[in-house]
């Protein structure tokens, strides 16, 4: 139980990384990203890719998180002109299209049977057990370096420029702010946690492949997002907690539930899920910690 509980715990870490990732991009700047599997999925391959050839971890993790920002670069470039619905459709395409490329570039990513034995942090030297809380403490202080610097970020003026953006563009531009410029650095910013959490998530499970960055992931973080509050990063990372709190205390529903199938159970259980999620939107509109800004 206690391992299983350790897992879950660096899963709840991930999802709170992507939920921050998310939430500089939407909660603050009022770019809806729908595209974070992709950039998770970046920051994985990265990592995987040259942590398999002979590079040091650290060297990885931080590759992902880069090669993820310049791709976030370049994709808030392309969608710079965009908005609400548009945006959030280009980015969604965006991420499909990574998942395509990397089921079918097998030269690149070895296809459909993803990159196996990706190395993490002295595995060879540590039991399981000890494996997994070492790297539940990586994975932990990653997520409070992350929480202190979008914290202080979002109480400069960088991030009072952003929510400036969020609320009306046009009036931020006649103020004097170049849109484009923060827009561009939020969103590149944010794609960098993304992918930081992906490279962590190849090194925890040593594996990566196209099937893992599915369009479910982006819904869960989203959803996770929601229910904690948008534009609060305590907000999001309770979220992240709460959804994978959910997803997996579901399953020791099963046993009540005889005369259902394998099949059906699991489908109950996402229904389950969103019916949770839908009566705490229902009594907490704004999320459970709701954005509080500083006069």
């Amino acid at each position: 139980m206690a391992a299983y509980l350790t897992a879950m715990a660096i899963s709840a870490g991930i999802y709170a990384l992507l939920a921050l990732g998310v939430n500089l991009s939407w909660g603050m700047a009022g770019m809806i990203n729908l595209g974070l599997a992709g950039f998770f999925a970046v920051g994985a391959y990265a990592t995987a890719m040259l942590t398999k050839a002979g590079a040091a971890i650290a060297v990885g993790i931080g590759a992902g998180a880069l090669a993820a920002a310049i791709t976030g670069a370049v994709v808030a470039l392309i969608t710079a002109r965009l908005r609400a619905d548009y945006l959030a459709i280009v980015t969604l395409g965006f991420s499909e299209s990574v998942r395509i490329t990397a089921a079918n570039e097998i030269w690149l990513t070895n296809g459909s049977d993803g990159i196996a034995g990706i190395p993490g942090p002295w595995r060879g030297n540590l039991t399981p057990q000890q494996f997994n809380l070492l790297f539940l403490l990586i994975v932990l202080v990653a997520l409070a370096g992350t929480f202190v610097v979008l914290h202080r970020l979002a109480r400069s003026p960088f991030g009072r420029v952003l929510r400036a953006i969020r609320d009306d563009e046009d009036v931020a531009a006649v103020a004097g702010k170049h849109v484009l410029a923060f827009k561009v650095k939020a969103f590149a910013i944010g794609a960098a946690v993304l992918g930081m959490a992906g490279a962590l998530y190849a090194h925890e499970t040593s594996y990566v492949a196209p099937d893992i960055f599915a369009p479910l992931l982006t819904l869960n973080i989203i959803l996770a997002l929601v229910a904690g509050g948008v534009g609060n990063n305590a907000g999001a990372v309770l979220g992240a907690v709460l959804i994978v709190a959910l997803l997996e205390g579901t399953r020791f529903a099963a046993p009540w539930l005889p005369f259902l199938a394998p099949t059906q159970i699991a489908a109950g259980r996402e229904l389950l899920v969103s019916v949770l999620l839908l009566a705490i939107l229902r009594v907490l509109p704004a999320g459970i910690l709701p954005e509080r800004i500083a006069r």
